[in-house]
């Protein structure tokens, strides 16, 4: 109980502390994501049905990576300059209540431009998708990850250096990742490191849920995901609760 109460007073602080924020950040996702499907298409001669299909599943994705990875660091990064991240840990509240309210932050700040995302795709590209109940649990695993491994970074090394590496991130995740693409077209040592990195099985729980095939959905993208989160949140947790 003392949990849940804290959670929602923490969620309604997060409301108000970013109440001017949080709709530009919307705005910026909603475009980001429709952007992805109809900027992408427009560098292709001809997009057939597997292209759309990795366009239309492959933004929501980076979507998710983009605020977890990207945003949600930079914000953690200024809240350290601007002494709120001590703040933070000062709170009588536990620490995972903490995490969970900056979580459900991020995640409905991406809903809005995932499902209009989703919706361009279907109606550009005349998709016909087939979606899996499991959809909901890969979006939450997926946002879950990019969030714990965002903040791991954050939360370790200093501002300017979490703000850097979220820059290198998006940057590897929209060009030299197998989110919009398939993997085959990358370089073999390349496509041997997103065999061991979380972005392509990020696109492989959204996509096997959004468009789930005969063989149904594998369980190899959410067991990957699973272990990357537990680390990033582990990793994250310790920062939060280690004494100064």
């Amino acid at each position: 109980m003392r949990w849940l109460r804290s959670y929602l007073l923490l969620l309604r602080w997060h409301a108000i502390r970013l109440k001017f924020m949080l709709p530009l950040m919307l705005i910026i996702q909603t475009l980001l994501a429709v952007g992805i499907v109809v900027g992408f298409s427009f560098l292709m001669p001809t997009v057939g049905k597997g292209t759309a299909l990795y366009l239309a599943t492959g933004a929501p994705t980076l979507g998710l990576i983009t605020v977890g990875m990207v945003l949600a660091p930079q914000l953690i990064a200024q809240s350290k300059t601007e002494g709120t991240f001590e703040y933070n840990r000062t709170l009588p509240v536990p620490r995972t209540a903490i995490l969970a309210a900056d979580v459900t932050t991020w995640l409905l700040t991406s809903l809005p431009g995932l499902a209009l995302a989703l919706l361009t795709a279907t109606l550009r590209f005349d998709l016909d998708l087939n979606v899996s109940p499991l959809v909901v649990p890969a979006i939450l695993l997926v946002a879950l990850t990019a969030t714990g491994l965002g903040y791991a970074v954050a939360y370790a090394v200093p501002p300017a250096v979490a703000s850097l590496i979220s820059q290198v991130i998006v940057f590897i995740a929209l060009m030299f990742s197998p989110i919009n693409f398939p993997a085959d077209r990358l370089p073999g040592w390349l496509q041997a490191v997103h065999e061991v990195l979380p972005f392509q099985y990020m696109a492989d729980a959204v996509r096997d849920t959004l468009a789930t095939g005969a063989d149904g959905v594998r369980a190899l993208p959410f067991t990957v995901l699973a272990v990357w989160c537990v680390a990033g949140l582990a990793l994250t947790l310790r920062v939060m609760t280690r004494r100064s």
